[in-house]
């Protein structure tokens, strides 16, 4: 078909090349850090209900393996985020703490948002798993502000 024949709101355009780069840049960043964020929250999460975050618990709740937890568990302890306890699991820095309540912050905004437009429950919890990490933070003050209308 023309493109003339197609109508205005349906033709692809693209961006221009920085603009682009720098969009697909934002997504890789928000990619690496969701793993980061995914675990401090969960670790955060694990010391609320029963006091402590095994290496074990951690990898049986993400769904990946305990050499794969003890490698991220290794590079949250590098970025300061956590400290590990001989015989005794996984701890959140302060920074770790401050992260992880950010976290959860934003994917219970997201969780809300998405109830608020129709998505049931369970959907909105599993689909914010992956949006959280990679909005703007306009983009949740516009979700904040959406929900206060309500």
């Amino acid at each position: 078909m023309p493109d003339e024949a197609v109508p205005p709101s349906t033709r692809s355009s693209l961006p221009a090349e920085p603009t682009q780069a720098s969009r697909f840049g934002k997504a890789r960043t928000a990619q690496s850090g969701a793993l980061m964020e995914d675990y401090v929250e969960l670790i955060a999460d694990l010391i609320g209900d029963g006091g402590e975050a095994r290496p074990t618990d951690i990898a049986r709740r993400l769904g990946v393996s305990h050499a794969t937890a003890i490698k991220t568990i290794g590079r949250l302890k590098r970025e300061g985020l956590a400290v590990a306890k001989p015989y005794r699991g996984v701890f959140l820095t302060e920074s770790g703490e401050r992260l992880a309540d950010r976290c959860r912050a934003r994917h219970r905004l997201v969780v809300d948002l998405l109830m608020a437009v129709g998505v049931p429950g369970e959907a909105a919890e599993a689909d914010a798993e992956g949006i959280e990490h990679h909005v703007s933070d306009a983009t949740l003050d516009a979700f904040a502000r959406f929900l206060r209308r309500e």
